[in-house]
């Protein structure tokens, strides 16, 4: 909900639909959910939450031949992270994700904010990171590219984790013609737990308050779920504005708070807002919690002036 005045918003056009990377048939199921047209703001709720970054609409078919249960996993897929029984009441909480098109159009910040969103992905589940990892892939080292994204997304990923007090402990790197035209940057963290303070992201309950800690929410990263499943092509730098900042610092602090609250009965349900921020984590922790959920965007804690809803 918004008190944003609708009437600034652009009309509803197929050049819009298309801008907001609807697919084939997929504006008209939206259509049919809906059944009527959505307004802008809706657009752009569905637009990233159902991009292939947040809903592996084109990978989720060979996500689910991998293995994902076994008597030492006590959390597959669909939480934050996996968990893992390492015995002893102790377990492990890790998270690998890629930031490819982020750390190709801006190497340093897409590099750095992948780092931060994995951590934030394990300690949202109750654990403390102590490990990040990478594997890196580059195109051809005699490309004119491929010095400055090189050098970008490793001062990224290392100068995030120094900031944050979390070591890169082991990688991987290899470079090869085929990765000219987009890199891939994967980033893992781990993190340790006890088995009986997990925390998942299920709000159940009614009449709850939704509490948001963190950055205040700029215009950085608009999109960047969108941008982040998108064709790449010659106007990519263009989309340099969808890569979010990051702010290490503020995330140590969000780290230490988030562990300190958890050590108390404060909170029933967590979610780390991702590539689509409030859509998602909001969206996600009241379906799984079979409840509904309101927000006042109004209310949204904001670095600039003059931002609406959308």
């Amino acid at each position: 909900m918004s008190r944003t005045d609708a009437t600034s918003y652009p009309k509803i056009t197929p050049e819009v639909i298309a801008s907001h990377g609807f697919k084939g048939d997929e504006y008209d199921r939206l259509l049919g959910i809906l059944g009527r047209e959505p307004t802008f703001l809706e657009l752009g709720i569905f637009s990233v939450m159902w991009s292939e970054h947040c809903s592996y609409k084109s990978s989720r078919y060979w996500l689910r031949q991998l293995p994902t249960s076994g008597p030492k996993v006590i959390q597959g897929p669909g939480e934050n992270a996996g968990v893992v029984d390492l015995g002893d009441g102790d377990c492990a909480v890790f998270k690998m994700e890629s930031h490819n098109h982020p750390s190709f159009i801006e190497p340093y910040q897409g590099a750095a904010t992948g780092v931060g969103g994995i951590m934030r992905d394990v300690f949202t589940m109750g654990a403390r990171p102590i490990a990040n990892l990478n594997a890196l892939r580059f195109g051809d080292p005699a490309h004119p590219k491929t010095r400055h994204l090189v050098s970008g997304v490793v001062a990224g990923i290392g100068g995030y984790g120094n900031c944050v007090g979390v070591p890169t402990v082991g990688g991987e790197t290899n470079f090869d013609p085929g990765y000219n035209g987009n890199i891939l940057v994967n980033a893992m963290c781990v993190g340790l737990a006890r088995s009986d303070k997990i925390f998942y992201s299920a709000a159940k309950g009614v009449g709850l308050s939704v509490v948001y800690v963190g950055s205040k929410t700029g215009r950085d990263g608009i999109h960047g779920a969108t941008m982040a499943s998108a064709e790449f092509d010659d106007k990519s730098a263009e989309k340099r504005p969808t890569v979010q900042v990051g702010d290490p610092f503020t995330e140590k602090l969000l780290i230490e708070a988030c562990l300190e609250l958890m050590a108390s009965d404060a909170i029933i349900a967590i979610q780390d807002m991702g590539a689509a921020g409030l859509t998602s984590s909001t969206s996600e922790m009241a379906d799984k919690g079979g409840v509904g959920i309101e927000l006042d965007l109004d209310h949204v804690p904001q670095r600039e002036l003059g931002m609406t809803a959308y």
